[in-house]
């Protein structure tokens, strides 16, 4: 399992960020790109000033325009004047009434969103969390947290909970609860166990529940700062005792025994095709990279387990060869889909040839 911030060095910065972070609604019309001083494009917001773009927001800009992905950065990294023109002739012609949320963070614009966002921020999500974690689980232990540009993520265990999913091969419960400020991911609370044989992550999504972040419209002037209302801080402080019951949910004992009982019978599923189209077909469902896909073939020969159980534990596995906390998190999540597609599903990949 690939580690990320320590829970003191996690908190630090959740605080840093909830006190930096600055967020504007403005009709998108009254919206600019200019070139700042740097000769990098940047999005003025009416009444504030400009903000640069991270490559996150950029892409929600590019998204909401209809303007490609690769030719917005294209002009971004080489003609950010055309890039510019490019993106206020399409602002121009929004309808008046399209409204958009600008998210920023020292003083650079991280998210480009709906009016109708509504912001789970971390600091509120990631204080219900452990707070109802020491209460339900008081041993729990944080096996991994991090605090990408896009999401945050707190994988804890508890280990009082273990089971064998065969002799030999035991897993602990935990549960992993994530949730992304700029429109990356829902607010996601799912099982997560550790395999302790080799300290392996696996998100168990059939099992989790999740919250969008889709609320009232955000009111107020063009380049008007948001602050939270007595509405929009019902909203949140209905949300978060939803929130604490979900993780109660999530660390019940009998999920996690239905959860292993799942992880056995994968055991049990042999791969019955070639080895390599196996993987190579689990590569083209999951849509992982060409140096992943050798990855998971590598561990899947070295684990010698070839059986549904063994494959997942190989994706799970390629985790841990992955710089990108983010993408090793997905990672982690298709090892589980690999336990929870259907037979109908898995049977084309065991039976690759």
């Amino acid at each position: 399992m690939k580690q990320g911030k320590t829970l003191s060095a996690l908190a630090v910065e959740i605080e840093r960020q909830s006190t930096a972070k600055r967020d504007f609604v403005a009709a998108t019309r009254s919206l600019e790109m200019i070139v700042a001083g740097d000769g990098a494009a940047a999005l003025a917001v009416p009444g504030v000033g400009p903000f640069g773009l991270n490559g996150h927001a950029g892409g929600q800009l590019a998204a909401h325009l209809d303007i490609p992905k690769r030719y917005y950065d294209r002009m971004s990294a080489v003609a950010p004047a055309l890039l510019a023109d490019n993106v206020n002739t399409w602002m121009r012609r929004e309808d008046v009434k399209t409204r958009r949320m600008v998210r920023t963070l020292d003083g650079t614009a991280r998210a480009f969103l709906s009016d109708r966002y509504q912001p789970f921020d971390n600091d509120l999500v990631a204080s219900a969390a452990l707070e109802t974690l020491q209460d339900v689980a008081p041993g729990m232990v944080i096996q991994s947290a991090d605090l990408t540009p896009t999401k945050l993520y707190i994988k804890a265990s508890f280990p009082a909970v273990q089971r064998e999913v065969k002799k030999g091969d035991v897993v602990e419960s935990g549960v992993l609860i994530s949730n992304s400020e700029v429109g990356a991911g829902a607010v996601d609370v799912a099982p997560f166990s550790t395999r302790l044989i080799c300290l392996n992550g696996m998100k168990h999504t059939a099992f989790g529940a999740r919250r969008n972040h889709v609320g009232r419209v955000v009111g107020g002037s063009d380049g008007a700062e948001i602050f939270q209302s007595d509405t929009l801080r019902a909203d949140v402080k209905a949300f978060l005792l939803r929130l604490r019951d979900v993780i109660r949910a999530t660390v019940d004992p009998a999920q996690f025994a239905a959860i292993v009982e799942q992880m056995a019978e994968a055991a049990g599923q042999r791969i019955e095709g070639d080895v390599v189209q196996v993987v190579e077909v689990t590569a083209k469902r999951l849509l992982l990279s060409d140096v992943e896909r050798s990855g998971v073939l590598r561990h899947l020969i070295e684990g010698g387990d070839l059986s549904r159980w063994g494959l997942a534990n190989a994706v799970t596995r390629a985790a841990a060869d992955v710089e990108d906390y983010d993408r090793a998190s997905e990672l982690e999540a298709l090892g589980g889909r690999v336990i929870e597609m259907p037979v109908a599903s898995w049977r084309e990949i065991a039976h690759a040839a």
